[in-house]
């Protein structure tokens, strides 16, 4: 049996697929699993939309546990991510903080403190008056 190393990248062949991931054999003896979040760079509903039993794919290998023998396997890993498409920035992205609008009919913590600060300032002073009477 082959040592296998983590972070080494190579070459296999899908032996098995299921909801969760896909089986991966790394030589005659030996397999790993690549999770279905390593499978691709982008989300992945069903793993059979990107593999099939007998593909061959090049894995790199993320973590070996020695006690079980289990080998965990990545294919987005060995691939370059894909160029971020530059699209609309999202909201409340880039802008300094304080300057975006307020949405209508909905008070902030801010706005409720300055109206009960206020409400309270107004009552101090109308039980100042009193008491000075």
């Amino acid at each position: 049996m082959a040592n296998y190393e983590e972070g080494s990248i190579v070459e296999g062949k899908v032996t098995g697929i299921k909801p969760f991931g896909a089986f991966v054999a790394i030589d005659e003896k030996k397999q790993g699993l690549v999770h279905i979040s390593e499978v691709a760079h982008g989300y992945v509903k069903d793993i059979a939309d990107v593999l099939a039993v007998g593909d061959e794919v090049k894995v790199k290998i993320m973590s070996v546990d020695e006690e079980s023998g289990k080998i965990s396997l990545s294919i987005r890993a060995t691939q370059e991510a894909p160029a971020r498409p530059q699209g609309k920035p999202r909201a409340g992205k880039g802008k300094p903080q304080g300057t975006q609008q307020k949405q209508q009919g909905f008070n902030t913590l801010e706005d409720k403190l300055k109206e009960w600060l206020k409400q309270s300032n107004e009552i101090q002073a109308d039980l100042n008056k009193r008491a000075k009477k």
